[in-house]
């Protein structure tokens, strides 16, 4: 399958300026001596000292360049998988999204595949039963809901009988808010939470008994959000935090059992609720009823709009191909040798290399300009600049007239 990490290429590229910038500096230290040292060193020793300085830095990129080269070599191989005839795998939140077309694809495959739905009667559980075979069984469970969670393990137990559970797909997820963490209210966090850290918990902990029986596998859907600060997404951001340290916790406690753990980690698609305008509109309208006057005028509702406005325009240009992050999961589930991370889709690699290996600063804009690119400040604060400026027009008028009468 493909490979969606960074490509070789780019480490070459940015290894290659940052090095080049050393040389540059120590070339023109070289270059631009002073004539006394000019006249001491003489021609043959500056040509000797540059080529002494010259060539080990061409030999390592070159080096570097080849290893580089044959990793990416190696990595773009087709994958050797396992079988995936007869292993069962449960996977949750298949309304739509990334669960409805994993499920579809685990079910071509051979999969016996356990899929969760919020509404049987729904549009998106009636497909998957229109389309898919008599290997996958559907179960109405909302994650949040302990007794549902409880009642699907049992089903689940029934069908398998004593074979064990081979894949666990932690696919539920929601994003109930964008904006400003002063400006979302507590009910938003509380949700993202509910179902992205806990309702994950929840299923994860009901079924790794027949995970550790099988010595199977644990695949958690998550996001970028969840190791960078992306601006306006606090609450979703927060709730997939808290799910990737309990990934990398769960990885470490559960290999002496011979469980492997892995994390997706998605860029931009359309699924769920992200194309759903009204959906978004109608959020938007609860919350400019539910904020303090207080808070709104100093925020501006032309600012709280524009935040909206924004959101619609980043997510009618997220990816409908949803492919990458379902060929992700597959190769996690059967890949012999698990990674501990996938990045699925375009620039996320990229995005990552950024965040690790850049300073601060430069990160920080980075996901500005990529996600959220306001161009209006609170209302509080234009008036506040607009008052500044205004007095050092006064003062400047002022002082001129003073130079005037002297």
């Amino acid at each position: 399958m493909d490979d969606y990490s960074l490509p070789s290429w780019i480490y070459i590229a940015v290894l290659t300026v940052f090095v080049g910038g050393v040389m540059k500096k120590i070339l023109a230290s070289h270059l631009s001596p002073t004539p006394a040292v000019v006249a001491w060193l003489g021609a043959t020793v500056l040509v000797e000292r540059l080529w002494a300085f010259c060539v080990p830095a061409v030999l390592v990129l070159v080096l570097l360049g080849v290893i580089c080269c044959l990793f990416s070599i190696t990595r773009s191989m087709p994958a050797t998988l396992l079988p995936a005839q007869g292993k069962a795998v449960f996977i949750t939140g298949c309304d739509s999204g990334f669960g409805k077309a994993t499920v579809k694809r685990l079910d071509s495959m051979g999969f016996e595949v356990f899929a969760t739905v919020l509404d049987l009667l729904g549009d998106g559980a009636r497909e998957l039963q229109r389309t898919c075979s008599s290997h996958l069984t559907l179960l109405q469970v909302d994650i949040t809901d302990q007794q549902q969670v409880h009642q699907a393990l049992l089903d689940t137990k029934a069908k398998l009988g004593l074979k064990g559970l081979w894949g666990l797909v932690n696919n539920a997820g929601v994003c109930v808010n964008f904006g400003d963490t002063e400006l979302s209210l507590m009910s938003n966090f509380r949700g993202c939470m509910e179902v992205n850290f806990f309702g994950t918990l929840s299923v994860t902990k009901n079924f790794l008994p027949l995970l550790r029986r099988s010595r199977g596998r644990i695949i958690s859907i998550s996001s970028p959000a969840g190791d960078q600060p992306f601006p306006c997404l606090s609450a979703y951001g927060a709730s997939k935090a808290a799910l990737n340290l309990l990934v990398n916790t769960l990885r470490h406690e559960l290999e002496p059992w011979g469980v492997q753990v892995s994390v997706v980690l998605p860029s931009s698609y359309k699924t769920g609720q992200t194309s759903n305008h009204a959906y978004w509109e109608e959020k938007h309208k609860q919350l400019l009823q539910s904020l303090p006057p207080s808070l709104l005028e100093e925020y501006g509702e032309d600012y709280v709009n524009e935040t909206k406005d924004l959101f619609d325009s980043f997510s009618s240009e997220a990816n409908p191909d949803l492919s990458p992050v379902v060929n992700a999961i597959v190769e996690a589930l059967l890949a012999p040798q698990l990674q501990p991370r996938y990045f699925a889709g375009p620039g996320v690699g990229l995005m990552y290399f950024i965040h690790s290996y850049c300073p601060f600063s430069l990160s920080n804009r980075f996901l500005q300009k990529l996600f959220m690119k306001k161009k209006l400040a609170p209302r509080a604060l234009r008036k506040q600049s607009s008052f500044e400026v205004s007095s050092n027009n006064n003062n400047n008028n002022n002082n001129n007239n003073d130079e005037k009468l002297m």
